[in-house]
């Protein structure tokens, strides 16, 4: 085969959550977070795996992401839409039965005038400036809001993996004074606010990257593997250049493997001359310009010329390969998403 095999470990990533969930009291309730196709591993196989660990409340980015959602765990589980109720989207929350977090005036209008009776929730603005009601303009919606009875009530922190961050301690002030006296289930904390402790926590915490093996969550397991095929193997002599540009050059007699995968499978073009693949255990680093489909990787020190080498594993996290390409385990994951890998999974 000619295309990378992206291996899931859906034990772990129920492990994870487990673990998670541990952290918090009985009366908490533990989500989970699945938008971006299960952050690039396949959001049915994830939630379903979840669903069946005990997760019932589901948080995806837009409505569209949905449908996969229900075609592997039914009707039963909520899912919760963060970006609310946007124009076009009444027949699916209505049809798939989502629960869309309002974040605006404006959504809120849509929302009871095009599915007056359906469930929603709200998103709160507690300092972040990206998505929520503004503590002004919650005072002056929270009468209508609460008179159709909201099914959580949620806001974002801003400074989570950074726990020092004084940041936090003022959204956590904030969010309680906008939510004081509510009986509404409340959602502060992701991954990261899950570690700070149980004042984050509230009536419903919702892991994300945690629970796939990132940062800042340093306890979880690994959960996937990124295996890519090599195409061909070359003798390059002191002097010569290898791939684009001629970024690299050998300077001294050198064996590269040339691996099937790009950019376009989402391997990210700043991990050229810096980032490293394994064989087993043994780091081999890539050399010269990662291209579309190709990276190539010096196997010099290898006794024999692999078959394959692996860009994620239990010597490679996300977070490992993230500081190669200068980014964040996030966008390591998210962009794993590319439709020519391979899906292998495992457990569940």
């Amino acid at each position: 085969m000619g295309t990378a095999t992206l291996h899931i470990d859906l034990d772990a990533l129920v492990a994870n959550w487990r673990a998670l969930d541990a952290m918090s009291a009985d009366t908490v309730e533990t989500g989970a977070v699945v938008k971006a196709d299960g952050y690039g591993l396949g959001a049915g196989r994830v939630a379903r795996a979840l669903y069946h660990a005990g997760a019932r409340r589901f948080f995806i980015a837009v409505a569209e992401e949905a449908a996969a959602l229900r075609e592997a765990m039914g009707p039963d589980p909520q899912i919760l839409v963060m970006g609310g109720h946007m124009p076009g989207d009444t027949d699916m929350i209505n049809d798939l039965h989502l629960v869309p977090m309002l974040n605006s005036i404006e959504q809120m209008t849509r929302h009871f005038e095009a599915l007056p009776g359906h469930p929603f929730g709200i998103q709160l603005d507690s300092g972040m400036n990206r998505l929520g009601l503004e503590p002004a303009e919650w005072e002056a919606a929270k009468p209508i809001a609460m008179a159709q009875g909201p099914e959580l009530i949620m806001s974002h922190l801003a400074c989570a993996d950074e726990p020092e961050s004084e940041m936090n301690a003022r959204q956590l002030r904030t969010f309680l004074e906008m939510t004081e006296g509510l009986d509404v289930p409340r959602s502060l904390a992701a991954t990261g606010g899950i570690l700070m402790g149980p004042e984050y926590h509230f009536e419903v915490t919702r892991p994300g990257i945690g629970l796939y093996g990132g940062l800042p969550f340093a306890d979880a397991m690994p959960v996937v593997k990124l295996s890519v095929p090599v195409i061909q193997v070359r003798d390059v002599a002191p002097g010569e250049p290898v791939g684009y540009g001629c970024t690299w050059t050998a300077d001294e007699p050198t064996r590269v493997a040339t691996l099937s995968a790009g950019y376009g499978d989402g391997v990210i073009r700043l991990m050229g001359n810096t980032a490293v693949a394994f064989a087993d255990d043994v780091p081999c680093p890539l050399v010269g310009r990662v291209s579309m489909d190709l990276i190539t990787v010096d196997i010099t020190h290898l006794p024999t010329a692999p078959t394959h080498l692996d860009l994620l594993s239990e010597y490679q996290s996300v977070d490992d390969l993230a500081g190669a390409a200068e980014t964040i385990g996030y966008e390591i994951l998210t962009a794993l998403g590319g439709s020519r890998y391979r899906r292998r999974y495992a457990g569940r």
